[in-house]
């Protein structure tokens, strides 16, 4: 082909995404589809569901094997990660995942998907995601159009979840919920943000030090999905910049933060979880830290230790089995 007939690249994030001059995104990770099934080695069912058609939002239901026909649960709505760019819940990493996350803890899950950047720049992952949690909600007196909510969700006991990208946005929806403007019909009972994506303008702790290549692509990350909002100091991004919502009003009562040793955004989940238990929130926040890992390193090696050490206490904290300590 001729150079000069190639398609233009705008933007590449290498390995991730590009994105050409006509409007054309190429997503180079995380776009395989696996069906959704009653999983051969935990016994548990998934299923696919559209929640809101106008904008296509859709998600895959996750249900633990039962004991009993009526049995209830405690409800996660789920949020993966991906920049805000890639992958979805019908890809095999979070399918895996969410399979054995819903088995170990014995909670139904709803994964959500969301739209992505750039061809919906934020507010759209955002606004698709309140407008699913209320899909969910409206399920809260056994009268939604889905019967797995209906039959088996625990109103009483909602958690928000996610890692990196999910995370910020499990946050930002529990920041919206504290707002008795736009609250939800129930009360949110948790929140557990896995690496969550948080960024900001100025380098803290050991970000300084990080690898500028690294850094590079943290820092262009925000302007490439916000573009009509730039800065890497938007409170949605960095939730203790100067003016963010101040975290007294996030609308839950537990916060439970995983960082992992060697993840470049690690830093700022530590800021969030000391940030949190200073601000006068009356909730009760743990962190957790594994070491010698990097971000979303479970994903990938569900079988390792390390990643089963950290689905446990994700269901400990599902099912209100909080430790003490550290």
């Amino acid at each position: 082909m001729d150079s000069s007939s190639k398609p233009e690249l705008v933007t590449e994030f290498p390995g991730i995404i590009r994105v050409y001059k006509d409007g054309h995104v190429e997503r180079l990770i995380e776009t395989g589809f696996v069906p959704p099934s009653t999983d051969p080695q935990t016994g548990g069912s998934s299923k696919d569901i559209t929640m809101i058609p106008e904008s296509n939002v859709s998600a895959r239901l996750f249900l633990p094997k039962l004991t009993s026909p009526h049995q209830k649960l405690p409800l996660l709505v789920y949020f993966h990660g991906g920049a805000f760019c890639v992958s979805s819940p019908f890809t095999p990493k979070y399918n895996s995942y969410l399979n054995a996350l819903v088995a170990e803890a014995n909670v139904i899950a709803v994964s959500v998907n969301y739209r992505k950047a750039p061809e919906h720049p934020i507010p759209t992952a955002y606004e698709d995601s309140w407008a699913a949690l209320q899909w969910v909600v409206s399920h809260c007196n056994s009268k939604g159009p889905e019967a797995w909510l209906n039959d088996h969700a625990d109103f009483q006991r909602v958690f928000l979840g996610g890692e990196s990208a999910g995370a910020n946005i499990a946050h930002n929806l529990a920041i919206i919920a504290g707002n008795p403007e736009f609250g939800l019909n129930v009360q949110l009972r948790g929140i557990a943000l896995v690496h969550p994506f948080f960024w900001g303008s100025d380098p803290i702790g050991s970000e300084a030090l990080m690898d500028p290549g690294k850094k590079s692509v943290l820092d262009r990350v925000w302007p490439f999905i916000c573009p009509s909002n730039p800065d890497n100091n938007d409170p949605r991004f960095n939730p203790v910049a100067m003016d963010a919502p101040s975290l007294v009003g996030l609308g839950c009562t537990r916060v439970l933060v995983c960082v992992a040793e060697k993840d470049g955004v690690r830093d700022r989940g530590r800021l969030y979880f000391e940030a949190l238990g200073r601000s006068g929130w009356m909730g009760v926040v743990e962190i957790m830290e594994t070491e010698g890992e990097d971000h979303g390193f479970h994903l990938s090696d569900l079988e390792s230790e390390k990643a089963k050490d950290l689905i446990k206490r994700l269901a400990a904290f599902y099912n209100g089995d909080m430790p003490c300590s550290l």
